[in-house]
């Protein structure tokens, strides 16, 4: 398993990491259709990761309302302390104010996430949205508090915009608070909208990148195609496609070379999509979650291999998405400088 550097923490973590949003689901109407793992089910896939050497785990309070915290912390057991264990806070936990950044709910939040996970420290937490109704300062020095105390090694935040992320830097930096490590985000061969905006300000601040949702919801596992119904149970059966797919049509033509690649390499499409997103800038980690042993083991079969150039430029043209203003005008005046939005800040590292 390939390690790589978490932003500028000096903290290496496995190119691949496991989400643990699919465990509880039979304990929650909302989450039943992602996945129902329990305990059992969860040991097995947790020793298949760690025996991969994956060392990232994540979850958030929220999923299944704190039961995938349960049965990760019991999955993990005396392995705990091999493991970055990463969790995120945000979303509606009891009562009105158990909501949100506010101080009061993120020292209520993550002491009731040590609890349920089994351990005195978290060391990754995660913010998992942006709180238009909290001061930002609030928000961030309540993590601060928190990071000295020894409750919480590292933070981060998810689902942020790049002006969102900057903002917090600047606070961060201004008044002297933890900084935020890493950001995750959603990204994948059909979702490349943060490639023009949230990935450059990643590379430019050093900040980590986690992918969650590298596959759009199994959209890209070569089982949703054209003119065919989607699997039964599957999340796009219950849910429809994944949301915010730009253009649907295009998302199909994508699979259709996405497949025909898979075929001719002698791999699975959902291996083709991770290697893919895994020579992207900036990635520190893909989040893969998994219902079953063999889908997991699919996607650890991800790595130690790489896409050919030719295959990569295919991809990227059955892929690509008009860039939005102002980056499309960066990209044309610049186009003797520059040639990908990434590479537009000075000193910015390009592809590979």
């Amino acid at each position: 398993m390939q390690m790589r550097y978490l932003g500028r923490t000096g903290l290496r973590v496995s190119a691949l990491s496991f989400g643990a949003m699919t465990f509880g689901g039979s304990r929650s109407d909302f989450f039943r259709s992602v996945g129902d793992t329990e305990v059992e089910e969860a040991r097995r896939q947790v020793d298949t990761c760690l025996d991969a050497g994956v060392n990232l785990f994540d979850t958030a309070d929220v999923y299944s309302n704190g039961a995938s915290e349960e049965i990760l912390g019991q999955a993990l057991g005396a392995r705990r302390p091999e493991v970055i264990l990463a969790t995120k806070l945000h979303g509606l936990m009891g009562g009105v104010n158990d909501i949100g950044q506010s101080r009061h709910h993120i020292i209520r939040a993550v002491e009731a996430s040590l609890g349920r996970l089994g351990t005195d420290y978290i060391d990754l937490l995660q913010v998992h949205g942006f709180d238009q109704r909290t001061d930002l300062q609030e928000t961030l020095r309540a993590l601060d508090d928190l990071v000295h105390s020894g409750k919480v090694r590292y933070i981060g935040c998810s689902n942020y915009s790049a002006w969102h992320l900057m903002k917090a830097i600047g606070i961060s930096e201004r008044e002297h608070l933890e900084r935020f490590a890493a950001v995750q985000v959603y990204y994948s061969l059909v979702a490349r909208e943060l490639e023009f905006d949230i990935i450059p300000c990643c590379i430019d601040q050093n900040v980590g990148i986690l992918v969650w949702s590298p596959l759009s919801g199994g959209f890209l596992t070569g089982k949703i195609r054209r003119g065919q119904a989607p699997p039964e149970g599957s999340r796009t059966a219950a849910w429809g496609p994944p949301g915010g797919l730009a253009d649907p049509e295009g998302a199909l033509d994508t699979v259709e070379v996405l497949v025909e690649i898979a075929e001719q390499r002698g791999v699975t499409p959902t291996q083709v999509a991770l290697n893919w997103l895994l020579a992207k800038p900036g990635v520190s980690s893909l989040i893969v979650g998994a219902r079953t042993n063999d889908q997991l083991t699919d996607s650890l079969a991800s790595c130690g291999w790489a896409l050919d150039a030719e295959e990569v430029a295919r991809l990227d043209l059955v892929s690509a998405i008009r860039p939005p203003y102002p980056q499309w005008h960066q990209l044309k005046y610049n186009s003797e400088r520059v040639s990908e939005p990434w590479s537009t800040s000075p000193g910015a590292a390009g592809p590979g």
